[in-house]
């Protein structure tokens, strides 16, 4: 069938905490067999906290593959069967100490569609209240607190690298007439 693939053999290669690889042998649409390695993931969330003056939160970190500070959307992984929703909710709390009165979804994003099944989906939170930072022992990052119009910048600026990230803010700030 015109642009599909036909799985013809499957291994797993490695099976870890955050996600599983696999090696599999696929039939082309033209017969011939390719290889494809896939990351299988549990998918992830990221919530957008804006306030009633239209400032953002955003949390900074250090990502290891990179050996740098990153600005993100608050964000966090999927257990396997949760819902997204109390995720991003749970996930906003632990890293921003936000709670919302409006939690707006905006849809998903496929991270690395080439070998990664993830998908992050997309909130917004709006009608903020502020409470105590509910970091995970190993989770370290600074809140950073900006206006939206300003962030837009960042990203088009290419400052804020993060995909996610980019994608919440610009879809934020289309949403929010900014």
């Amino acid at each position: 069938m015109h642009l599909e693939e036909k799985t013809l053999k499957s291994e797993k290669i490695y099976d870890g905490r955050i996600f599983t690889i696999f090696h599999d042998t696929v039939e082309l649409e033209n017969g011939n067999e390719a290889i494809r390695d896939v990351l299988i993931h549990h998918g992830g969330v990221c919530v957008l906290p804006v306030t009633a003056e239209n400032e953002i939160f955003l949390v900074k970190q250090f990502r290891y593959p990179f050996h740098t500070v990153t600005r993100e959307a608050p964000a966090g992984k999927l257990e396997k069967g949760e819902d997204h929703g109390e995720c991003g909710r749970r996930e906003l709390l632990e890293e921003t100490g936000c709670t919302c009165d409006e939690y707006i979804y905006m849809g998903e994003m496929l991270p690395t569609p080439a070998y990664n099944s993830e998908i992050t989906h997309m909130y917004l939170a709006r009608g903020l209240h502020f409470e105590k930072q509910k970091l995970d022992p190993d989770e370290f990052l600074d809140v950073e607190q900006l206006p939206l119009s300003e962030a837009v910048q960042l990203v088009m600026d290419g400052k804020i690298k993060d995909g996610k990230t980019q994608v919440v803010i610009l879809k934020a700030a289309r949403i929010l007439g900014i």
